[in-house]
């Protein structure tokens, strides 16, 4: 396995003047330039007294700034600690302190939200985008800033460290306040799912969207490091798009991959997939095999050309996807494929090709899973990996880390699943939001939810156990309840859900009450809702 900084040594010397990382309708860098950017950075943190292992911490929106000063501090042996700029001030504060970063890089906008006195560990605060100390402990740090751009430099001639054990990246999964978890992933970690992406999904110079957190492991690895290790020019839009956005910028960028969660494709799929198949002319060819079979192929299509026209692989991952989605992007012939990852697994677990991927499933693992139950095909039971690509353990946290393995050496994901004779991974829910039923029965609270996602009436919903209920809370469709004037209107509303999705579900899993929420459910970053939040 090559270290994923070689490789990136080697796009630079072999793409010196190809464009690397762009900001949608903004700057651009070249391979040649973003090694040089790298190397002003370096020079810097000598004079400043960098060393090898200290912490920078990295707190700021998406953009091409972003992915130069990761890959500084990456390349120059520190660790990096990108925290979600969507935090409070409190919360970033905390992380920063948490993880003993000594440097700042972040936003003007950011930094003055945030208290000088509550980060006594800092020397000093670099804005991501403006190439400027926002704050300084002391003068000398600002003659170290003035050495940037000192003596020549050539971009072919560089060399970055290939150590593969040392501590690469503390990604931090929550606790923003109380009990943090950062996940503490090595640059052998990296490599491999580097390694593993260029193999099995795409291995030359292309084009792609950033459209994902980049401070997540998810939009990290999959929409810029292993990228950049392979040559692709990277668009980056910035912010979490809206469907219009972030179809024109696929339309005038035109990527060969996408990678997105499942909250983006939802969009897609309310505002443009699910109005054709439920138009007039889709339930007139209904009952005519062949011509059917023709509308839905020349829809895919159409739906493809909202990509851009070029896409190759839609890759889904980072929550769950409604089965009602999927199975209509399956009908329209779009490849894709879902995926099932955590960030200590730096992000993949499991993945396949669309032409080896079974609908329902999160493909095949990427190294070992097993599922611990009775029977591992028709049991769910929790996923347990091994592998290369795992983290190191949880940083200043050893009672997480404690509970994170099984006595011999398998990291217990929290996850429940099953597995076919295939290999094909199926997720059943979360350990935690399992509900055991009076008569002893296993209650997945995310396979009643896809059934009410069934229903035109439901938005989303979240379904959870309360004095031994099943309780099913609901966000409605747009429209739905302003009309009602009367309380039993609502009452009325509410059982119509809950009985349309009872319908389909077991005795023992009925819905008993559905209650109505007024806004959206909080959710992460990468899609999943909040679900302790509603307790």
């Amino acid at each position: 396995m090559k270290h994923y900084l070689k490789k990136l040594e080697d796009q630079i010397r072999l793409r010196t003047d190809k464009p690397a990382l762009c900001d949608y309708q903004g700057a651009t860098y070249t391979y040649g330039e973003l090694a040089t950017q790298i190397e002003q950075y370096h020079r810097f943190f000598k004079a400043a007294g960098v060393q090898k292992g200290d912490k920078i911490a990295l707190c700021a929106r998406n953009c091409a700034r972003w992915a130069i000063a990761f890959l500084a501090v990456n390349t120059y042996g520190a660790v990096i600690v990108p925290i979600l700029p969507n935090y409070t001030p409190q919360g970033i504060a905390h992380l920063v302190h948490h993880s003993d970063s000594i440097f700042l890089f972040t936003d003007p906008e950011l930094w003055a939200q945030l208290s000088q006195e509550s980060l006594p560990q800092l020397r000093g605060v670099i804005d991501v985008k403006g190439e400027k100390l926002l704050w300084k402990a002391d003068e000398s740090l600002e003659e170290a800033w003035q050495q940037r751009e000192t003596g020549s430099f050539n971009p072919k001639e560089v060399s970055y460290p290939d150590e593969m054990e040392a501590l690469a990246i503390i990604n931090y999964t929550s606790g923003t306040s109380g009990d943090p978890k950062g996940v503490m992933l090595t640059y052998r970690a990296m490599s491999d799912i580097v390694e593993y992406c260029q193999k099995h999904i795409y291995n030359r110079p292309e084009t792609i969207v950033s459209m994902l957190p980049l401070a997540h492991i998810y939009g990290l690895a999959m929409e810029f490091v292993y990228p950049c290790c392979t040559g692709f020019t990277i668009y980056f839009l910035g912010k979490t798009p809206s469907p219009s956005l972030l179809m024109k910028s696929m339309q005038e960028i035109r990527p060969y991959l996408v990678i997105t969660v499942p909250l983006i494709m939802e969009k897609i799929h309310a505002n443009w997939i699910k109005p054709h198949l439920s138009s007039r002319p889709a339930k007139a060819i209904s009952t005519m095999p062949y011509i059917r079979l023709a509308y839905y192929k020349t829809l895919g299509q159409k739906v493809m050309d909202l990509f851009g026209g070029r896409v190759n692989t839609l890759i889904i991952g980072g929550a769950p996807l409604s089965w009602k989605v999927e199975s209509d992007l399956k009908k329209i012939g779009l490849p894709y494929v879902v995926g099932y990852g955590l960030t200590e697994g730096c992000p993949l677990l499991s993945i396949e090709t669309p032409k080896g991927y079974a609908p329902g499933s999160c493909g095949k693992p990427i190294h070992e899973i097993r599922i611990d139950s009775s029977d591992p095909e028709r049991v769910p039971g929790e996923i347990q990996a091994r592998g290369l690509n795992l983290f190191d353990g949880y940083y200043k946290n050893p009672k997480a880390d404690a509970a994170a393995f099984t006595e011999d050496g398998w990291f217990r994901t929290g996850d429940l699943g099953v597995m076919d004779s295939e290999g094909n991974l199926f997720i059943r829910g979360r350990i935690k939001a399992l509900i055991l039923s009076a008569s002893g029965q296993n209650i997945y609270p995310e396979e009643i939810e896809n059934e009410l996602a069934h229903n035109d009436l439901v938005e989303e919903s979240l379904v959870l156990d309360r004095g031994g209920k099943i309780i099913a809370l609901v966000y409605p469709k747009s429209g739905v309840v302003p009309h009602i004037k009367k309380e039993e209107d609502l009452v009325t509303l509410c059982n119509q859900i809950r009985d349309f999705a009872n319908k389909h579900l077991p005795p023992f899993s009925q819905v008993f009450r559905v209650e109505l929420v007024d806004i959206p459910f909080e959710r992460t970053a990468k899609g999943t809702i909040k679900r302790h939040l509603y307790q």
